[in-house]
C-alpha cells in the first residue's frame, strides 16, 4: 500500500476529499523515491483510486515494472462533504456536518477493496495507491481495529499487507464490531460527562 505523493493542496493545508488534486514538485519527487525503491520487486498489478493524484503516482512507480494502472473508486478519498475545499486548521471545534462519508460506511469501503483485492488477485502481489484516511481504514480493517489504532500514512510512505479473503472477512468483522463499541462507550462518556456537569451545577 502507498500514499500518494505530496500535492498543491496538500501543502497549502486544504482539505481535498474526493476532489482530483495534483502532485507538486516534492510529490513527484517523493513517487520517484518510491518507483526506485519497488524498482526491484516483482509486481502482477498496480492499481490506484480513480482520482488524479494518486493515478499520478501509479504511472511514475508503474515506469520500472512496464504495467498499465488501473483504477477503482473504492480507493477514493474519503467524502468530506461540506468541509471539501476548506482550511483545515479553520475546522478544529467545528461540527461534523452531516455530509461527511461516515466511519462506517468508510470501513465497509475499505472492507469491499481488500475483499476485491483478494478474489482478483489471488496470491498476487499487487501495488495499490490510495489517500490518507482510506488507508487507514484500509490498515483499520487489515487488522481488526478502530482507525483511531492505526498511525496515518506520510505522503509516498509505503506498507506491506500479506492477506486472503478469508482474513479479510474476519478482521473486516472484528473493525466493525471494535469501532461499534468504541461508538458506544464515547456515547456513554459524553452522557456520563453531561450527567456530572448538570449534577455540579445543581449541587452549586
Amino acid at each position: 500500500m502507498v500514499r500518494h505523493g505530496e500535492t498543491t493542496d496538500n501543502a497549502r493545508q486544504i482539505m481535498q476529499g474526493q476532489t482530483q488534486g495534483c502532485l507538486n514538485e516534492q510529490g513527484r519527487e517523493q513517487a520517484q523515491q518510491v518507483a526506485q525503491r519497488l524498482a526491484d520487486e516483482a509486481f502482477d498489478a498496480i492499481i490506484a483510486s480513480d482520482l488524479r493524484r494518486a493515478i499520478q503516482t501509479a504511472e511514475i512507480i508503474a515506469v520500472p515494472h512496464g504495467l498499465p494502472v488501473s483504477t477503482t473508486p473504492l480507493l477514493r478519498e474519503r467524502d468530506w462533504g461540506s468541509f471539501t475545499g476548506r482550511f483545515i486548521p479553520d475546522l478544529k471545534g467545528e461540527v461534523w456536518p452531516d455530509d461527511i462519508e461516515s466511519e462506517p460506511a468508510l470501513l465497509q469501503r475499505a472492507a469491499d477493496f481488500l475483499q476485491y483485492i483478494t478474489t482478483t488477485y489471488p496470491g498476487k502481489r499487487v501495488v495499490a495507491v490510495g489517500h490518507g484516511i482510506i488507508n487507514k481504514a484500509i490498515l483499520a480493517v487489515y487488522a481488526g481495529c478502530t482507525m483511531r489504532e492505526v498511525q496515518r500514512m506520510m505522503n509516498a510512505e509505503v506498507r506491506i499487507l500479506s492477506t486472503t479473503a478469508e482474513r479479510t472477512a474476519t478482521s473486516a468483522a472484528a473493525a466493525m464490531a471494535a469501532t461499534s463499541a468504541a461508538a458506544s462507550a464515547s456515547k456513554a462518556s459524553t452522557t456520563a460527562d453531561a450527567a456530572g456537569t448538570a449534577a455540579t451545577a445543581s449541587a452549586e
